[in-house]
């Protein structure tokens, strides 16, 4: 493409990621119009709706937005492939399309439809590769698939069976092609950034690599927030008790002013965090407006208890015990045990109604 689509391309891309959909959406329309044929504005016209998905979690209005955005993108692809099977720019667009598309399977957990996709876009990726082996953008595609098909089965052992017959993948591997696409690509440096942010919080568990990624995103993209909350999360465990109430409380304020994205789900989330850093600071009361405003919106969220519900009923029995209330500490504490056994919570709730918590 030339130069001023060229252009349109970068500025739109930056669109996307600080959640001005509309405004990207339109000039990928202007991309489309110039070359109709090309599925470069095809591709990032579907990952707008990729980031609409990403921006509204709990919603699934832009799911067959995204599909069929994805098969717009396959068509047109096909249509060159035909012409040319080793059309570098289709058989690049079409492994993108189809290895997002398997990414949004994996998310709604319809995993064989996310294998067959991810194995076929691998196999894509993998002719694009010997064409062009210098190239950095096609290395994002391959990253994820070498990581993923590696660590996925290993968090998830009932997918063994569903990759059984798929190509291995090399989790070493795989983060070496994201952190070379994270630099060196010309198209798909971030989107390799936001999955490496995804593999070293998510699957490594580990925020001293993540937080420097987080950072570098939000820094660059100010108004989106799922980065801002990975900076949050990555804070919160590492220990960062400052850093980590000024980002929440800041996070928490674009919830309140309804910024793009920003939703209750993270509202949630920010109301627990900051609580728990007033807490820390031993400052009960106003830890307990911020727990009781967190589990209230846990009422309208969800339709089973959740993790978050059940963390913070168990803090507002610890802030009972910390001012001396122990009949209504026990109360939360029994609460929690009538819910679902989260992550050994029956286990504490007992520990604390034989013992009183104390700081």
């Amino acid at each position: 493409m030339r130069s001023d689509a060229d252009s349109l391309v970068q500025m739109g891309a930056t669109m996307i990621y600080n959640m001005e959909f509309d405004a990207a959406s339109a000039l990928f329309g202007k991309v489309i119009d110039m070359y109709p044929k090309h599925p470069a504005g095809y591709f990032l016209d579907a990952m707008v709706e990729w980031w609409r998905i990403q921006a509204d979690r709990r919603k699934k209005n832009n799911d067959e937005i995204f599909l069929n955005k994805c098969a717009k993108v396959i068509v047109h692809c096909d249509e060159l492939l035909i012409e040319n099977p080793k059309d570098l720019s289709a058989l690049f667009f079409k492994g993108g399309a189809l290895g997002f598309r398997g990414r949004f399977y994996a998310g709604r957990e319809s995993w064989i439809k996310a294998a067959d996709d991810g194995h076929v876009a691998f196999k894509i990726l993998q002719q694009c590769q010997q064409l062009a082996p210098g190239n950095h953008d096609i290395m994002l595609g391959t990253g994820l698939y070498n990581y993923y098909a590696s660590a996925l089965p290993e968090q998830y052992p009932a997918l063994k069976a569903v990759m059984m017959f798929l190509p291995k993948g090399d989790k070493n591997l795989g983060i070496m092609q994201l952190q070379a696409a994270g630099r060196g690509a010309r198209y798909a440096a971030t989107e390799a950034k936001v999955s490496l942010l995804q593999v070293w919080y998510q699957f490594e568990k580990n925020p001293l690599e993540a937080l420097p990624v987080a950072m570098d995103l939000y820094t660059r993209y100010p108004k989106n927030p799922y980065f801002h909350r990975y900076v949050g999360r990555c804070q919160v465990m590492l220990g960062q008790w400052t850093e980590l109430e000024q980002t929440w409380r800041s996070i928490v304020n674009r919830c309140i002013n309804k910024h793009v994205g920003y939703d209750q789900q993270t509202a949630r989330e920010g109301l627990y965090y900051v609580g728990l850093a007033l807490m820390n600071r031993k400052q009960l009361d106003s830890a307990l407006t911020y727990f009781y405003k967190c589990d209230e919106a846990g009422r309208f969220l969800d339709e089973d208890v959740s993790g978050f519900t059940i963390k913070v009923n168990m803090k507002i029995g610890n802030i009972y015990d910390a001012q001396g209330k122990r009949s209504m500490a026990i109360e939360q504490y029994k609460k929690v045990l009538k819910w679902d056994d989260r992550q050994q919570s029956h286990e504490e709730a007992k520990r604390y109604i034989n013992n009183p918590f104390s700081f």
